[in-house]
C-alpha cells in the first residue's frame, strides 16, 4: 500500500512539472501584465529566457526567420523586465546577471551563424549589454 502512494504522488509531481513547463510564453506575458510590479521583473525574464532557449533551438532547425523573430522578442522583454525592476527598485541584481548570461549566449550562438544572420543576433546581444549597463548604473551610481 506504502508503495502504491509512493508512486501516485511521484506521478502527480510528475504531471504538475509538465502541466507547468508547457505554460505559453502569451500565459506567461499576460501573467507579468497582472502580476505585482514587484513579481514583473522575474516573469519577464523568464520569458525572454525561454524565448532564447527557442532561438537556439530554431536556428538549430534551420528556421532562420522564426529565429529572428523570437530574438526580437528576447528585446522586447528583457526591456519590459529592465524597466520593471527600476520602478518597483527590486530585483535589479538579479535581472543584471540575467542579461549578462542571456547576452552571451546571444554572441555564442551568434558564432554559429552565418554572416547574413550574425547581426540581428549581434544588435540584441549589444542592447541586452546597454541594458544591463543601466541597471548597474542605477545601483551603483551617485544618484542612487
Amino acid at each position: 500500500m506504502r508503495h502504491s502512494v509512493t508512486i501516485a504522488v511521484i506521478l502527480l509531481a510528475t504531471v504538475l512539472n509538465c502541466v507547468a513547463e508547457k505554460e505559453t510564453v502569451q500565459h506567461l506575458a499576460a501573467r507579468a501584465e497582472a502580476a505585482r510590479p514587484e513579481d514583473r521583473p522575474g516573469l519577464y525574464i523568464e520569458i525572454a529566457e525561454r524565448q532564447l532557449k527557442a532561438v537556439a533551438e530554431l536556428f538549430g532547425a534551420g528556421k532562420d526567420d522564426e529565429a529572428l523573430v523570437a530574438v526580437k522578442d528576447v528585446v522586447t522583454y528583457s526591456e519590459k523586465a529592465h524597466d520593471a525592476a527600476i520602478d518597483a527598485h527590486n530585483r535589479l541584481k538579479t535581472t543584471e546577471i540575467a542579461f549578462r548570461k542571456m547576452a552571451a549566449k546571444l554572441r555564442d550562438i551568434k558564432r554559429t551563424l552565418s554572416f547574413e544572420d550574425q547581426a540581428p543576433v549581434q544588435a540584441a546581444a549589444d542592447r541586452l549589454e546597454a541594458l544591463r549597463t543601466d541597471l548597474l548604473s542605477k545601483m551603483f551610481g551617485k544618484g542612487k
